[in-house]
C-alpha cells in the first residue's frame, strides 16, 4: 500500500489535494475562533462528517483518502477547538485514576470495537479465500436451479447463515459463492442484495449482529429482539426477488461449466474452526474476532492459509475504520425521543453514520422496541456500501459496488424493502417499547452486564 502512495499518478494527486481543502475548509474558516464553533444549531464536526461521506460519495475511486484525510481534519478540529476532547481517554476509556474524573460515568473506549472490526475484516477476507479454495463454491451450481430461484436460494442461505454468524462472514461467503456460481459476472443489485441478507438475517439474533450483540450485553433478552425477524423476512421477499431476477438477467448459473469437483475437506474443517471460534468468542468475550485469529493459526498447521489476502484488505479496512472513529467523534449526547418514527429515521441514518454509537445512545436513553430497533439499524446501513460492514468487507471483492450512485440506482429495491419491512412489524405487532430499566436484568453470560443492574 505505502508502494502505491509513493507512484500515485498525478491525476489521483490532484484529487487527494482536491479531498483535503475540500475537508479542511470548516477548519481553515474557524482558525481564529476561541469558542466552540458552530453555524446555528449545527456543530462544525458534523459539517465536517457530512463532507466526508460527500467525499467518499464523489471521489469514489479515492474512498480510502476521502476517509483518511477526513479523520486527520476531524481529529485536528477537535484537538485545537474542543477543550474537553482527550484524544487517549476517547481511545481507551476512562478509568477511577483518570486526570478530571469528576461529575463523569466510567466509559469504554473505542479500542475495543476497532480492534474487533479491523480482526474481523482480515479474518473473514482469509476465510473466504479458504473457502474458495476448498472448491465447495464450484460444486454448487449443480445443487442450485439455473433459472432466478439459484440466486434467491443463495441469498436465503446468507439470511440463514446470519441467524447464528457474523454478517461480515456470511456476505463474504456469499460474495465467494456468487463469483464463481456466475462465472465472475455478478450484478451489482445482487452485491447490494448479498449485503442486505446478511443484514437481514442477522436483525433478530444477539449472536448475527453487532448492534444486537451490543444490546444482550447490555441486558436485553434475546427474545425482545426475536421479532425484528417479522421485518426482516418481509424485507428480504421484496429485495431476494428483485436482486435475484436482476442477476438472472445479466449472467445465468451454468450447471455444466465444471466436472469432476473433488472437495477440500481439510480447508471445509478449517472453515468450521473459524466460524465456530467466532461465535464462541463473540458469546464469551464479546470479541470474535479474538476466536477467528487463534482458529486460523491452528488451522495454519493443517492448511496453507492464504496470507497475501490480507494486504488487498487491509485499505478497505482502515476505510471502515476511519468512518467508525470519525462518528464515534461527533458530539450526539442525545437523541430524540423514542418513538416509531425515530426508530424508522435512525435506520436511514444508519445508511451514513456509524449504527455502534447509534446503538449505544439508543440503549442509554431506554423506552424503545428493542426487535423494531434492531431492525432499523441493522438492516438500514444495507442503503449504502459503507454503511454497514459487510457492505465494506464485500466490496474488497466487487470494487465497482463502491460507486454510491451505481449502489442506490441498482439497489433500490433495498430502501423500498427496508419500508415495506418496517411497516409490516409495525401493522403486525405495533410499537412495544420496554420500560427504561426494564432492558438491564441479569440475563447476560457476560460478567459485565451485573454491573448495569
Amino acid at each position: 500500500m505505502i508502494n502505491n502512495i509513493l507512484h500515485m499518478n498525478s491525476r489521483t494527486t490532484r484529487k487527494v489535494f482536491l479531498l483535503i481543502i475540500f475537508i479542511l475548509i470548516p477548519c481553515i474558516i474557524w482558525a481564529s475562533s476561541d469558542e466552540m464553533p458552530s453555524i446555528g444549531p449545527i456543530r462544525i464536526e458534523f459539517i465536517i462528517f457530512g463532507l466526508i461521506l460527500l467525499g467518499v460519495a464523489l471521489f469514489h475511486k479515492q474512498t480510502f483518502w476521502a476517509a483518511v484525510i477526513g479523520l486527520i481534519a476531524l481529529l485536528t478540529f477537535k484537538l485545537i477547538f474542543d477543550p474537553e476532547f482527550h484524544l487517549l481517554e476517547h481511545l481507551l476509556g476512562t478509568t477511577p485514576f483518570s486526570e478530571q474524573l469528576v461529575d463523569k460515568d466510567l466509559r469504554q473506549g473505542e479500542w475495543g470495537i476497532i480492534l474487533n472490526l479491523f480482526g474481523l475484516l482480515l479474518g473473514f477476507a482469509v476465510l473466504s479465500k479458504i473457502f474458495e479454495d476448498s472448491r465447495v463454491p464450484d460444486l454448487l451450481p449443480k445443487f442450485l436451479p439455473n433459472d432466478w430461484k439459484g440466486p434467491f436460494l443463495l441469498l436465503l442461505v446468507v439470511f440463514c447463515l446470519c441467524s447464528f454468524l457474523d454478517n461480515i462472514a456470511a456476505a463474504l461467503i456469499g460474495g465467494t459463492i456468487a463469483l464463481v456460481v456466475f462465472n465472475k459476472r455478478v450484478h451489482i443489485g445482487y452485491i447490494v442484495a448479498i449485503v442486505a441478507a446478511s443484514n437481514a438475517g442477522g436483525a433478530g439474533s444477539v449472536i448475527g449482529d453487532t448492534t444486537t450483540t451490543m444490546m444482550w450485553i447490555d441486558g436485553v433478552s434475546a427474545i425482545k429482539v426475536l421479532h425484528a425477524y417479522i421485518a426482516s423476512i418481509f424485507a428480504f421477499i421484496i429485495f431476494a426477488w428483485v436482486g435475484s431476477h436482476q442477476q438472472d438477467k445479466l449472467q445465468r448459473i451454468q450447471k455444466d461449466t465444471l466436472a469432476n469437483v473433488k472437495i477440500d475437506w481439510k480447508r471445509i474443517f478449517v472453515v468450521c474452526m473459524i466460524l465456530a471460534g467466532a461465535i464462541i468468542s463473540n458469546i464469551l468475550y464479546d470479541m470474535p474476532a479474538l476466536g477467528v485469529w487463534i482458529s486460523i493459526i491452528i488451522g495454519s498447521f493443517i492448511i496453507s492459509v492464504p496470507w497475501r489476502e490480507i494486504p488487498g484488505a487491509i485499505k478497505g479496512t482502515i476505510f471502515l475504520l476511519c468512518l467508525v472513529i470519525c462518528a464515534s467523534l461527533m458530539p450526539v449526547e442525545e437523541l430524540p425521543d423514542a418513538s416509531w418514527m425515530t426508530a424508522l429515521a435512525l435506520g436511514f441514518l444508519s445508511a451514513v453514520f456509524d449504527n455502534i454509537p447509534l446503538t449505544k445512545l439508543c440503549l442509554e436513553q431506554g423506552h424503545y422496541d428493542w426487535g423494531m430497533l434492531a431492525y432499523t439499524v441493522g438492516f438500514g446501513g444495507s442503503m449504502i456500501w459503507f454503511g454497514s460492514s459487510a457492505g465494506v468487507a464485500i466490496t474488497n471483492r466487487f470494487p465497482e459496488a463502491r460507486n454510491v450512485a451505481k449502489w442506490l440506482l441498482n439497489g433500490w429495491h433495498v430502501i423500498i424493502a427496508y419500508i415495506i419491512g418496517f411497516f409490516a412489524l409495525y401493522l403486525i405487532l405495533g410499537w412495544n417499547p420496554s420500560d427504561n430499566k426494564e432492558h438491564k436484568i441479569i440475563n447476560c453470560p457476560v460478567p459485565e452486564c451485573s454491573v448495569k443492574v
